[in-house]
C-alpha cells in the first residue's frame, strides 16, 4: 500500500513510531497525482519543493507532517488563489487564511490547489475556467461541485485528506458522489476568514476525508474562535476524536418524509433504507420527521446566495488585482469589460440574478420573502432536534450525471441540492459518508451512494459518532476507484 492511500491515522502512527518521514508522504501523493491526475483533473496545481520545505520547519501537532489538499478559494500565502476563475488568475496570496494557519500550527502541509467550480458556483465542477473535474468512478461523469476537486483527489488516494468549502452542499455532495467522507460543520465552528467569499451567511470549510475519524481530526485542527472572522464561535474545540467512543445504543434518528417522495432514485432510497436499520441494528431508534419547507429550499437558496454574491463579488474590477482587460479605453470600461471577460457564464447568471432580487421594488418580493421562509426552514430543524439527536438521509437524490448533460438545464442541476441546501440556510452541521453503490441504467460502472447525518448547531461531535458508528460496522468506505 502507498503512503497517499494512507489514512491521516495510519500516517500519524508511522511518524510516531519514525517509520516513515513526511517527505516521503509528500513524494508519494505528488506521484500519484503525476500518474491519474492528467485524466481526473483535480489539482490546479502542486509545488512539491514548498510543500518539502514546510515540511520541515514542522515541530510537532496533530498533523506533523501530513500533506493536505486545499481548494482553490482558500489563501495560502505565497500560493495562486484564482478560484478557479480567469478573474484571479494572476493572483498570489498575501496571506495565510485562518483555517490555513490553524492547519500549519498542528503540523499539516498544504500541499496543492484543489479545482473547483468557479468562485464556488455550481454543483458539478463543470463551472470551472480551467478545466472540468472527472468522477475517479466514471471518467466521464461529474465529481460534483462546487469542491470536485477535493473530493476527487481524496477519493482516487491523490490526497491524503482535503479542506473545501459548503455554501449549499458543496462538501457533502462531491463527497457522496465521489464515495469519500464530507463534514460541513456548523456556521461558525470554522473561521471563514480567509475564505474567497461566496455567500457569506452560508460558507463553510470543511474536510473532506477517507474515513470518519480522519474528518474528526481535521475538524479538530481547524475549528476555533477568530478575531478577524466576528461569527466565528469563541470557545474551546471539543476533542473530536474523543467524541467517537461508545456505541449509539438508544439515540434516535428522525428521517424526514420529504426527503423521501418523487424524484430520488430508488436505488439510493433503498440504500439508505438500508443504512437506517444498520443504525437500529446497532441500537439506534429510527423515527419519522417532517421538514415542512424543505420544496422552499432551492429557491430561498438561489435568492439569498446570489444576493450576496453579487454583493461579494463586486470587490473583482479589473481595478485592485486580478484580470484587468486590455482594450479598455476609460475606466468604465474597464470595470465592465474585466468583468464581462473574467467572469464565466454560471457566475456572471449568479451575478445578475442577485442584482435584480436585491433591486428597487423586487428586495421585499424575493429577498426580503426569501429571508423570512430561511427562518421558518430553521425553525423546522430546531422542532425536530427536540425530539430526534440527528437527522438521517440522502445526500442527493440521483446519481452522478455525465458530464455536459445538464449543462443546457440549470434547474436539473440546482434541484440535485434539494437535501443539502436547507443545512446551510439552517447553519447546522452535516456528514456524508458512503452507504452503498448502483450502476446507473445510462452507465456501465459502479458508482457511489452517499448518506448524510444532519446535526443541531455544534453537534459535530455527536454526528461524527454516528458516522463513525455506521462506518466501522460496514465496508462501504474500504472501496476505492479502479485507477492506474
Amino acid at each position: 500500500m502507498s503512503l497517499a492511500s494512507q489514512t491521516i491515522k495510519g500516517l500519524q502512527t508511522l511518524l510516531q513510531k519514525k517509520e516513515i518521514q513526511p517527505k516521503e508522504i509528500i513524494d508519494s501523493v505528488a506521484e500519484a497525482a503525476a500518474v491519474r491526475d492528467g485524466a481526473i483533473g483535480g489539482y490546479l496545481g502542486l509545488d512539491q519543493e514548498l510543500a518539502h520545505r514546510d515540511a520541515e520547519e514542522i515541530s510537532g501537532g496533530v498533523l506533523a507532517g501530513i500533506p493536505i489538499g486545499i481548494k482553490d478559494l482558500l489563501n495560502v500565502k505565497g500560493q495562486p488563489c484564482g478560484c478557479a476563475s480567469k478573474i484571479l488568475s494572476n493572483y498570489i496570496a498575501p496571506y495565510d487564511a485562518t483555517s490555513i494557519a490553524k492547519l500549519r500550527a498542528s503540523g499539516g502541509v498544504p500541499f496543492g490547489r484543489a479545482n473547483m467550480d468557479e468562485f464556488a458556483m455550481g454543483s458539478s465542477n463543470e463551472n470551472s475556467s480551467i478545466k472540468p473535474v472527472h468522477n475517479p468512478w466514471d471518467l466521464e461523469r461529474i465529481p460534483g461541485g462546487s469542491s470536485g476537486g477535493s473530493a476527487a483527489i481524496v477519493a482516487a488516494d491523490e490526497a491524503i485528506a482535503a479542506l473545501g468549502s459548503d455554501t449549499g452542499g458543496s462538501i457533502r455532495q462531491p463527497a457522496a458522489f465521489c464515495g469519500c467522507v464530507g463534514l460541513k460543520p456548523t456556521y461558525g465552528r470554522v473561521s471563514r476568514f480567509g475564505l474567497t467569499a461566496f455567500a457569506s451567511s452560508l460558507d463553510q470549510i470543511g474536510p473532506l476525508t477517507k474515513t470518519v475519524e480522519d474528518a474528526a481530526i481535521l475538524l479538530g485542527a481547524i475549528s476555533g474562535g477568530d478575531k478577524n472572522d466576528s461569527t466565528c464561535l469563541d470557545e474551546s474545540v471539543p476533542d473530536y476524536v474523543a467524541d467517537l467512543q461508545g456505541d449509539i445504543k438508544g439515540m434516535k434518528l428522525g428521517m424526514p418524509k420529504e426527503f423521501f417522495g418523487e424524484g430520488i432514485d430508488p436505488a439510493i432510497r433503498a440504500s439508505v433504507e438500508e443504512a437506517a436499520k444498520q443504525f437500529e441494528s446497532l441500537g439506534a431508534e429510527i423515527v419519522e420527521v417532517s421538514l415542512p419547507h424543505t420544496e422552499q429550499a432551492v429557491a430561498v437558496y438561489y435568492i439569498i446566495a446570489t444576493a450576496e454574491a453579487s454583493a461579494n463579488l463586486a470587490r473583482f474590477d479589473g481595478v485592485r488585482y486580478g484580470y484587468r482587460a486590455p482594450d479598455a479605453e476609460n475606466l468604465g470600461e474597464q470595470y465592465a469589460k474585466s468583468r464581462a471577460q473574467g467572469f464565466g457564464n454560471e457566475v456572471k447568471l449568479r451575478i445578475l440574478l442577485g442584482t435584480y432580487v436585491l433591486s428597487s421594488g423586487y428586495y421585499d418580493a424575493y429577498y426580503l420573502r426569501a429571508q423570512k421562509l430561511r427562518t421558518l426552514i430553521r425553525q423546522d430543524f430546531t422542532s425536530a432536534f427536540e425530539t430526534v439527536d440527528a437527522i438521517i438521509g440522502p445526500v442527493s437524490p440521483i446519481a452522478p450525471f455525465k458530464i455536459g448533460e445538464n449543462v443546457s438545464d440549470p434547474l436539473a442541476m440546482y434541484l440535485a441540492d434539494i437535501y443539502t441546501i436547507s443545512a446551510n440556510l439552517a447553519g447546522i452541521c452535516g456528514l456524508s459518508l458512503p452507504c452503498g453503490y448502483m450502476t446507473p441504467s445510462d452507465g456501465q460502472r459502479e458508482l457511489p451512494i452517499g448518506l448524510q447525518i444532519l446535526g443541531a448547531p455544534f453537534d459535530e461531535g455527536k454526528v461524527l459518532k454516528l458516522g463513525h458508528n455506521f462506518e466501522q460496522s460496514t465496508e462501504w468506505h474500504q472501496r476505492r476507484p479502479s485507477l492506474g
